[in-house]
């Protein structure tokens, strides 16, 4: 019979990953959202920051960081992530920026073990690959080498992604959702002074009250909930089904109908990090 313990961990991953597959779906809803504004990148970001910090304010009541290294840095690589995220979604196609991005697994594999201990397997490894296989089948009609700096941007973002996951880990005793709220001070910041370069119009505000309650606010209160019960590398391969949540809200808004290799992707994706997760629940079960 499993310990008491065991049971309590086992039970607490399960919903961690849960609350990972959510946030994934409401990060997807980023591409469609992003474009959708006529705003400067670094306003769009700033906006919608400055919208998250509210709703993680609420959550969090009154904080009391501590201003580790950690904490700090976890909060510049957040802000890099979104920032260079949107700035990529505008100079290059959103298929190009996600796919790029979730590049970040190798990293994290790589980090996780060299600064937290995490030791990736074999089984870790071959996940990465199909994954990002997967992924790529997703979006092979859809891919452009058109857009070459919000390519390299997205790339970035996939750096910065990984480091702010390891970054958010190696506090799973602490708070990582005071990083989150520190990360989009920051991003406010930067961001809000490039509303001087033209004004929301009435359109667009409903797009980024979305973007920062819906695609940024409450997913990260859930990805920094779920990150204090998974290791690093959960926590960037089970959001990796938002890139394939991208095309099916183009589907609904617009009617665009995902061509064979994004069905065949998508299978591939969600058996890959299935398997996974089974084989990591099994693992960590006493019989």
């Amino acid at each position: 019979m499993p310990s008491t313990r065991t049971a309590a961990h086992g039970a607490h991953r399960n919903a961690a990953v849960l609350m990972l597959a959510a946030a994934a779906v409401l990060w997807s809803l980023g591409g469609l959202l992003i474009k959708s504004v006529e705003l400067h990148p670094l306003a769009i970001a700033g906006v919608r920051s400055s919208v998250a910090l509210l709703v993680i304010l609420c959550f969090v009541g009154k904080p009391r960081f501590n201003w580790s290294r950690a904490q700090l840095g976890a909060a510049l690589a957040y802000a890099a992530t979104v920032i260079l995220f949107v700035a990529a979604n505008r100079l290059t196609t959103a298929a190009n920026a996600i796919l790029l991005q979730f590049t970040s697994p190798i990293y994290v594999a790589l980090l996780a073990q060299k600064f937290l201990g995490e030791k990736t397997s074999t089984l870790d490894w071959m996940t990465i690959a199909t994954t990002m296989g997967g992924v790529a089948l997703f979006f092979m009609d859809l891919l452009s080498p058109a857009g070459m700096l919000g390519n390299v941007l997205a790339l970035l973002s996939g750096v910065s992604f990984a480091t702010l996951v390891v970054l958010l880990r190696s506090q799973k005793e602490g708070s990582p959702i005071l990083s989150i709220l520190l990360g989009n001070g920051v991003t406010a910041l930067i961001g809000l002074p490039f509303l001087t370069l033209g004004l929301p119009v009435a359109a667009d505000w409903l797009p980024l009250l979305v973007l920062g309650v819906v695609q940024l606010g409450i997913p990260y209160i859930l990805y920094s909930l779920a990150i204090k019960h998974v290791s690093a590398l959960d926590a960037i391969l089970i959001p990796i089904l938002e890139p394939m949540l991208n095309p099916v809200w183009v589907f609904l808004v617009l009617g665009e109908v995902p061509g064979q290799w994004a069905l065949v992707g998508g299978v591939i994706v969600m058996a890959s990090v299935t398997i996974r997760h089974v084989h990591v629940s099994r693992a960590n079960t006493p019989a």
